[in-house]
């Protein structure tokens, strides 16, 4: 994408029609400046075709599949399900084309307030994240709210099992992680406890299709373990010491 964006760029700032030489352009008029001058402008020459020969070369070999991106998608409240697909479009699109190896998806900030009224809800989600959990209607609206969420990450990870894996075998959700998680266990009370941590794919060799839990374990040492599967096997902590403990943790492949 940047690629394209970048061919489209005027090399001039000024309208009109001016135009740059090329420093090739000028090789025949080198022959009268001294011999060290000609090798180093000879040299120039040269780096400055091999460049353009690798920039067309890049972009006859890209093979990898264009997002077709809305029209008319405001960063507005009620744009957010169009928004959301849009993102996860990209996302795929960025792990499918190798232009990165990890991404991220938040939806609105810790304190976001989305009212999700494509969901029939007009209360706000902080808000209604700390009522108490007697109130049964905060409570329905608040799994609604969370099962929409869910649909969110199925999708990703539908559209992630839809694209093959470049270059290897299988598709991408079986080279990738998922990891789905919220910041607290519980809105009204700002618990740590109970925090759900969702793995979805094959990419870090979990064995996936249960439920674990680890009672009073900080989720430091899940995330030691993530790094190590991802390579850093020799790292001992995440954060703060303290909460490391025996990490990594134990039973996850």
């Amino acid at each position: 994408m940047s690629r394209q964006s970048a061919a489209g760029v005027s090399s001039s700032g000024r309208g009109g029609g001016e135009s740059r030489r090329h420093p090739a352009d000028d090789a025949g008029q080198n022959d009268q400046a001294p011999a060290e001058d000609r090798r180093i402008l000879e040299e120039h020459t040269a780096l400055v075709r091999n460049f353009e020969r690798e920039l067309t070369a890049q972009r006859e070999e890209v093979s990898h599949a264009v997002p077709v991106l809305e029209e008319g998608v405001l960063d507005q409240n009620d744009h957010m399900p169009r928004v959301s697909r849009m993102q996860i479009e990209l996302m795929v699109a960025s792990l499918a084309a190798d232009f990165t190896w990890v991404a991220t998806l938040q939806y609105t900030n810790s304190v976001g307030q989305p009212h999700m009224k494509w969901l029939g809800i007009d209360e706000g989600q902080h808000s209604l994240s700390h009522e108490p959990n007697s109130n049964a209607d905060a409570q329905e609206k608040l799994t609604k709210i969370n099962a929409w969420y869910a649909g969110k990450v199925a999708h990703l990870a539908r559209r992630l099992a839809e694209t093959p894996e470049p270059g290897g075998d299988g598709s991408l959700l079986d080279h990738t992680t998922i990891l789905w998680t919220n910041e607290l266990g519980e809105g009204n009370s700002h618990s740590h406890e109970h925090i759900p941590w969702v793995l979805v794919g094959g990419g870090l060799g979990f064995r996936t299709g249960r439920a674990l839990e680890f009672p009073g374990v900080p989720h430091n040492r899940l995330l030691v373990t993530l790094a190590r599967a991802m390579g850093h096997e020799s790292l001992a902590r995440f954060g703060n010491p303290d909460y490391c403990g025996d990490a990594p943790l134990e039973g996850l492949a």
